[in-house]
């Protein structure tokens, strides 16, 4: 919120080749309580004088010799570290108003100065300005902020998938078709998983006897749960070897979507339980 005393102390810049207009607005705008007010007569020094103090406010005569107030609102534009450009043109030519405005000027003052519509235009510039610049600092610490979250949740979700690596047999991920994508620890041995599945190309599980042996009831159970993109936790699952052996495995997943609610895939950690004949 932009107060009284944040716009009295606002930088202000006069631009003029006559004396005279500068120490009638210097007065006018002490006299007002505006407290920091530069000036200078001189065009050219204008572009240098921003670049080193970000005025506030610019009020900006449109006559003057060697370079116009257009020129300088010009080179102005120049200054990639505002793209606000503050400027207040002061003109005795009603037909460079429209001009000014077209050129980049956020409003004028006719002259002769009328000193009501002086303060006031001054006054409801600043506050726009301040506001603007309010704006620009909100929206860069928001950026900030994003970038410092987004670090952060990436820092953890790389502990997260370090600790379940660490804290379980294997660490899987996978797309929305249901192929793996990412596979840590011994899955692939424990599991059966033929490397071409993996890579996305569906085995016939009828004609591979190394996919074979599942109990048909329990993964149609996971399968129900998978198609509903429902999370699972610790659900059991096993698989009868040729030789008569049973394996049973424990496993737990999550889906995945994307910020916009779109499925995108599983990722989950399993183990191997104790075998048993």
């Amino acid at each position: 919120m932009v107060n009284a005393p944040d716009i009295l102390n606002a930088s202000i810049l006069i631009v003029d080749d006559q004396d005279t207009n500068i120490a009638l607005l210097e007065q006018l705008l002490s006299e007002a309580g505006y407290t920091r007010i530069a000036s200078t007569t001189k065009a050219q020094e204008v572009c240098a004088l921003h670049r080193k103090n970000g005025y506030d406010l610019i009020l900006l005569d449109l006559q003057m010799p060697r370079m116009d107030g257009f020129q300088v609102m010009e080179a102005l534009k120049t200054n990639d570290a505002d793209g606000y450009l503050p400027v207040i043109v002061l003109t005795a030519q009603p037909g460079h108003k429209l001009r000014a405005l077209q050129a980049g000027a956020k409003d004028f003052i006719s002259k002769p100065f009328d000193l009501v519509e002086v303060k006031t235009r001054i006054h409801n510039m600043l506050e726009v300005r301040l506001l603007y610049k309010l704006l620009e600092h909100y929206n860069e610490t928001l950026e900030q902020t994003v970038q410092e979250r987004t670090a952060e949740l990436r820092e953890s979700e790389a502990r997260y998938r370090a600790l379940t690596e660490l804290a379980s047999d294997w660490y899987w991920e996978q797309d929305e078709i249901g192929v793996f994508t990412k596979v840590s620890g011994p899955v692939l041995e424990m599991l059966g998983i033929r490397v071409d599945t993996l890579a996305g190309e569906k085995a016939d599980e009828r004609d591979d006897p190394e996919m074979r042996g599942w109990d048909e009831a329990e993964r149609a159970v996971l399968r129900d749960n998978i198609a509903a993109r429902l999370p699972f936790l610790d659900f059991v699952f096993s698989r009868t070897l040729a030789d008569g052996s049973r394996r049973r495995f424990q496993v737990s997943g999550e889906p995945m979507f994307t910020q916009s609610c779109r499925f995108i895939g599983y990722r989950g950690i399993g183990v191997e339980l104790t075998s048993q004949r």
